[in-house]
């Protein structure tokens, strides 16, 4: 199992310097998320550039702001600049940001069909040739680079079915040990087998925290993280696992402690895991590096 590392900055600058110390310690990705701040794919252009041999991510992109064509565009083109260092994670987003924000209608597991149809090929230097229910992509892009992976932020059955069949696998955030070992990777794998594809990546993202004061850790927690334990997704995952919220999920203690917990999501099937540092951070890191 990989270890790789979570960067959410506001500022260009911070960001590659974050990114920067993660390719330093040996870290095997950076991966950024696509929020309300800067735009992680124009980071990651930029990292690419400056900071050697690390490979980076999104985790993730929302599909629905972006139509797929607009971004594999942008997608090859991190792709061409990192020379195949890049792995592009999508997702549905939430109800209240794509409905409430945007007015666009969320939800259907038809849209991540239809988009990825169109997206895939796209990515693989393909033209594409498809209408759905949802999309169309009549197109070609002309821009040389690898390949690029695509990840999926699947929990639900039908999502994780979709990821195995269609993507590299998925990326999952605030979902515990006991659910990623008896639902997500079981189901995620069942799906590629069926399809004839490889083993997909589990990329697994959790707040870590390497501390002599676990419980001022998960206070800390409950506040910083307070939103995903509402959120319909997230919340199915904590409920699968037994969580109360967020800090029953987050991994604090001292080296020992997090090193075991850390390395029991290998046993369970996760090829990589994402260490989100939001407390000690230099102390939580170094052991990232050591793992």
């Amino acid at each position: 199992m990989e270890i790789g590392v979570f960067v959410q900055e506001q500022t260009v600058d911070k960001a590659i310097e974050h990114i920067r110390d993660a390719g330093e310690r040996g870290l095997a990705r950076a991966w950024m998320p696509q929020i309300f701040g800067i735009d992680a794919l124009t980071v990651l252009a930029v990292a690419a550039r400056e900071v050697p041999e690390i490979g980076l991510g999104t985790a993730v992109v929302p599909t629905y702001p972006r139509h797929p064509s607009a971004l594999a565009t942008q997608a090859r083109t991190v792709q061409q600049v990192s020379g195949g260092r890049f792995t592009l994670g999508i997702g549905l987003s939430h109800q209240v940001v794509i409905e409430g924000m945007h007015g666009m209608k969320w939800g259907e597991v038809r849209h991540l069909r239809d988009y990825l149809s169109i997206l895939t090929p796209l990515l693989a230097g393909e033209p594409v040739e498809y209408a759905g229910e949802t999309l169309t992509g009549r197109l070609a892009l002309d821009i040389p680079a690898d390949p690029v992976p695509t990840l999926v932020a699947a929990l639900g059955p039908k999502m994780l079915a979709l990821a195995g069949q269609m993507t590299a696998g998925t990326a999952t955030w605030m979902t515990g040990l006991d659910t990623v070992s008896s639902h997500v990777v079981p189901s995620i794998r069942a799906a590629a087998a069926d399809a004839g594809r490889p083993d997909p990546q589990v990329v697994v993202a959790l707040p870590v925290a390497v501390t002599d004061d676990p419980d001022a850790a998960r206070e800390r927690a409950a506040k910083v993280f307070k939103v995903y334990g509402a959120l319909p997704s997230y919340r199915a995952m904590m409920d699968r696992e037994g969580a109360a919220g967020p800090a029953d999920l987050v991994i604090a203690g001292n080296e020992a402690t997090v090193r075991a917990e850390i390395e029991r999501f290998a046993e369970a099937g996760a090829t990589e895991f994402v260490v989100v540092p939001f407390l000690e951070r230099e102390r939580t890191l170094d052991l990232a590096a050591e793992l």
